[in-house]
């Protein structure tokens, strides 16, 4: 059974601060300075360029993502960690693409974030816009399915909303039409009780900072369908997905397995941030993680309905329809998100008028929860954001 007051203790937070950001950026665990130092005084600054195989960095790709198929319900052997999540997007959409015959539909929704339409768009210029990318409302996913869609390109959580898709059911439906499914995880993985072997989908991809806390700007992740991984040809061909990369051969022979899907050099410092942070999960059980989750939201959303009626839920009312966050709409979200922020509470704000906390159940109690609905109802009761200073908007919101 998972211990959430133990595990709420291997992380820094400030004191008189409750950070219900983790949907954005997780805290630092406290785990992570010793990992680093290690990495520093043992083993680079002592074994110099022998650390990569004596300190196993150049396997890091792999035994990271081990670790993190557990947590996303997937095969061993079936994830790599290394780039940044708008890379891996690129990479699982230009290797989905060849396996889809004649079709040139790439369908996904308008809650997608951003920068995974921007890698697709960027795709379809560079291919001279042979393909078409097809945007659908969110609820209109299923009923967009045919035998003419190529790839289906979803990210499971709306980033604004917290929307959340039913991925086996869509998966399904996607498979016995052809379609290739790629899902990004940024705002589940680490959040929900994900089961990607049993859904069956081709490729998945998400992010390290967030709800893993590996730290800002930590590296990114593939996962690949084992049953197809071995067909897959890679449009990103890096040295280290040769098949033997330290013959430096002229041509490219993708490597075996889910090694084909690495890319370049591993992030060696930022690794060591996320074996840190990896170890505070294998004593968290996903499904008691997902059941807190959804208490404290519960919880959230209860109180600031009853003190804030000029909030309006953003979020699916029904738990099971959003992942582990709840958003508001307020049309002076932003300075009163500034306002919040500064009483000691951290969420943040997403254009044009959305206020999004995140729930993360392994550093967030009920107490902090009811702070939070305290300090939140005084600024929107008080109108204490309607000062010149919350107004000022900051290049990250």
């Amino acid at each position: 059974m998972t211990n959430f007051e133990e595990t709420k203790k291997q992380f820094i937070l400030p004191k008189g601060l409750i950070y219900l950001d983790g949907n954005s950026l997780g805290p630092m665990p406290k785990n992570v300075p010793s990992e680093i130092n290690t990495f520093l005084h043992e083993e680079w600054s002592n074994l110099l360029i022998n650390g990569w195989n004596d300190a196993e960095w150049m396997f890091q790709p792999e035994n990271l993502g081990n670790k993190i198929s557990r947590i996303i319900g997937a095969e061993d052997n079936s994830v790599v960690v290394g780039e940044t999540l708008s890379v891996r997007v690129f990479q699982a959409l230009s290797s989905a693409i060849k396996d889809v015959g004649k079709r040139k539909i790439i369908l996904t929704d308008s809650g997608n974030f951003p920068s995974d339409l921007y890698m697709a768009q960027g795709l379809v210029h560079l291919l001279n816009d042979q393909l078409e990318i097809r945007i659908c409302a969110p609820e209109e996913v299923l009923d967009s399915l045919s035998d003419e869609i190529a790839v289906l390109m979803l990210t499971d959580v709306d980033y604004r909303t917290g929307r959340r898709h039913d991925i086996s059911v869509i998966s399904k439906i996607a498979k016995d039409n052809g379609i290739v499914t790629i899902w990004d995880l940024a705002h589940s993985a680490g959040a929900l009780n994900l089961n990607l072997k049993e859904w069956d989908i081709d490729y998945a991809v998400g992010c390290t900072y967030k709800y893993l806390n590996a730290g800002p700007g930590s590296p990114a992740f593939i996962y690949v369908n084992p049953k197809k991984i071995n067909e897959v040809k890679p449009s990103l061909m890096g040295w280290l997905g040769h098949q033997k990369p330290f013959e430096f051969l002229h041509k490219y022979v993708p490597g075996k397995g889910i090694n084909r899907m690495k890319i370049g050099t591993p992030p060696v410092l930022a690794n060591a941030a996320l074996a840190a942070s990896l170890k505070i999960w294998d004593t968290v059980n996903m499904s008691e993680l997902r059941s807190k989750s959804i208490d404290l939201s519960e919880r959230l959303i209860s109180g600031l309905q009853k003190n804030c009626p000029n909030l309006k839920l953003a979020s699916p009312i029904n738990a099971e329809d959003r992942g582990s966050q709840v958003s508001f709409y307020f049309e002076h979200g932003y300075p009163a998100m500034q306002a919040i922020i500064e009483k000691g509470v951290i969420g943040d704000f997403r254009s044009p008028n959305i206020m999004r906390f995140g729930i993360t159940p392994l550093y967030i109690s009920k107490e902090d929860i009811d702070l939070a609905i305290e300090v939140i109802s005084n600024v929107i009761q008080n109108s204490l954001w309607d000062r010149p200073k919350y107004k000022k908007q900051k290049f990250v919101t």
